[in-house]
């Protein structure tokens, strides 16, 4: 099983355990609810799919590794109590609740959620005298006397013993208690998670070329060599800061995060080739429509470097798509807070909004704000987008508290925060009342219509340049295929359209089903 189809069946496990009967009871038992055993090896993503699980399905997630606990940390530490047995007092042991069980209620308390994932990692690998412990755990769900709350699926993650020397084998008896899923390295499954979460152009493009670089793990008679995913989405992370300091990459510092020489390496010098293609082909004057004169050259490149030339088209159109949906989802998020706030009390808040549609009009400037009583109460209007300020920076916080947040939706409200203060200060600084708050909100709009309206253009032009080049070859069936892997994209061509890309997904699709048929003849004449 691949680390997506992982995160699913985990999505859907949490799903069957909270399912209840028609009396409120669960429709499978706690008792039969098996904890979910991961086997994998190190850095493909098992604690990010965790996160990514629990953000999607909007319930808490607690993780720990648990190598880095002590048998008293996870059951608690012993007390003296007194009890009666028979009219006589005992002194007894009792346990103080375990660190482990009392974040679950923290966390709770914290998010108001009641249902969530408790991931407990590197489960094999506990000293001797937790492993006790951590077999009553999965057999029972509990820390010493304290048992994890209902609505919690435990899952629990470890490496096979080839990667890890201090893993200890589960014997059948816990075996037969837990839901065993096996992972496997899969870089198409890591490429979508790649789209989404940003992870650099050439990165992408490199590991598209040189596939077994994804994942690597040698032994040599004096060191130990490695790559994994997670090491690939660190590095691509300090690439793009680094980038943005106009600092170099070098090999020193790809084998910082690639622990392996040679494909280090290897990544260096690809990496000069990306800026020298980037540099060369001019990726936004093509996308502007300009393109080159000559085309020849290109179309009979070596095959290496007609990927990484769609590699470019395609990181920068994906930045394209990501902005767009971003500032869609911020321009939503500002007009439901104003209308939160102006709804049902439009005589004291001077500021009401109407509901969202979907696609091209999916905000207007109509609802985003309406005088109320009269069109000049500025105080009015000023106090409804301070409290709608102040209760999206409420937001942001509970969900950094709660980590109910990923990347994307923080960027998100951050946004949201700072463009409802520049509406603040207009209001108490350029005295705006409704009707300027409706103008502001208009002229945000107009700018995030005229960046979808330029995208649309710019992948119509990408397409062109495409086929003016290559023809209707496999190049163009890479970048179709490439597109259908991004998130953005797709969220893109769903809501806005684009005719290029549906002529050409359509003659991809009449080839392939062509193809199909002529298999089909050949198949039958066999017979």
């Amino acid at each position: 099983m691949n680390i997506s189809q992982a995160k699913q069946e985990i999505m859907d496990t949490v799903r069957c355990y909270l399912k209840k009967d028609d009396l409120g009871g669960f429709e499978i038992p706690v008792e039969r609810q098996r904890p979910i055993l991961l086997i994998g090896p190190p850095g493909i993503g098992k604690t990010a799919i965790m996160e990514q699980a629990a953000q999607e399905m909007g319930i808490n997630l607690i993780s720990y590794t648990i190598t880095h606990h002590t048998r008293q940390s996870a059951i608690g530490l012993p007390f003296i109590s007194k009890r009666s047995y028979g009219g006589k007092e005992y002194s007894v042991t009792e346990y103080t609740m375990s660190e482990i069980i009392a974040s679950v209620y923290d966390q709770i308390e914290r998010s108001g959620i009641r249902e969530g994932i408790l991931f407990l990692d590197e489960i094999n690998c506990v000293s001797e005298t937790l492993a006790p412990t951590m077999l009553q755990f999965l057999q029972y769900k509990t820390f010493g006397t304290h048992k994890v709350p209902d609505g919690f699926l435990i899952v629990t993650a470890g490496n096979p013993p080839q990667y890890n020397q201090s893993v200890r084998d589960f014997d059948i008896s816990t075996l037969d208690r837990v839901k065993r899923i096996d992972i496997e390295e899969d870089f198409e499954a890591w490429k979508e998670y790649g789209y989404r979460s940003g992870i650099h152009g050439a990165v992408m493009n490199y590991l598209a070329v040189r596939r077994e670089h994804f994942y690597s793990i040698r032994t040599e008679a004096d060191a130990k060599y490695f790559v994994t995913a997670r090491g690939w989405e660190d590095f691509s992370r300090m690439i793009a800061v680094r980038e943005e300091l106009g600092m170099p990459v070098t090999k020193d510092l790809a084998v910082q995060y690639l622990q392996d020489p040679e494909i280090a390496g290897s990544f260096a010098v690809y990496y000069e080739l990306w800026n020298k293609y980037k540099n060369c082909y001019r990726i936004p004057e093509i996308l502007e429509g300009r393109f080159p004169a000559d085309t020849q050259k290109l179309s009979e490149a070596p095959f290496d470097e007609k990927l990484s030339i769609l590699g470019l088209l395609i990181d920068t159109l994906h930045g394209e798509f990501r902005d767009c949906a971003e500032s869609e989802a911020v321009q939503k998020e500002v007009l439901a807070a104003l209308k939160k706030q102006g709804a049902g009390r439009t005589e004291t808040a001077g500021v009401a909004a109407g509901d969202t549609d979907a696609g091209k009009t999916a905000v207007t400037a109509d609802a985003a704000a309406t005088a109320a009583t009269t069109a000049t109460a500025t105080p009015a209007v000023a106090a409804a987008v301070t409290a709608a300020g102040k209760e999206c920076r409420e937001r942001l916080e509970r969900g950094i508290s709660a980590h109910l947040l990923d990347r994307q939706g923080e960027r998100m409200l951050r946004k949201s925060i700072a463009a409802l203060s520049e509406a603040e200060r207009l209001c108490m600084v350029d005295g705006a009342d409704a009707d300027g708050i409706k103008d502001w909100f208009a002229a945000r709009e107009d700018r995030r219509a005229e960046a979808a309206s330029k995208t649309d253009s710019h992948l119509s032009n990408a397409f062109r340049f495409l086929s003016r080049t290559f023809g209707d070859g496999q190049e163009i069936v890479i970048f179709l295929t490439e597109l259908s892997k991004d998130y953005y994209s797709l969220q893109y061509v769903s809501e806005y359209g684009n005719d290029e890309y549906y002529k050409y997904n359509k003659l991809l699709l009449l080839k392939e089903r062509g193809q199909e048929l002529r298999n089909e003849v050949e198949q039958a004449l066999r017979l």
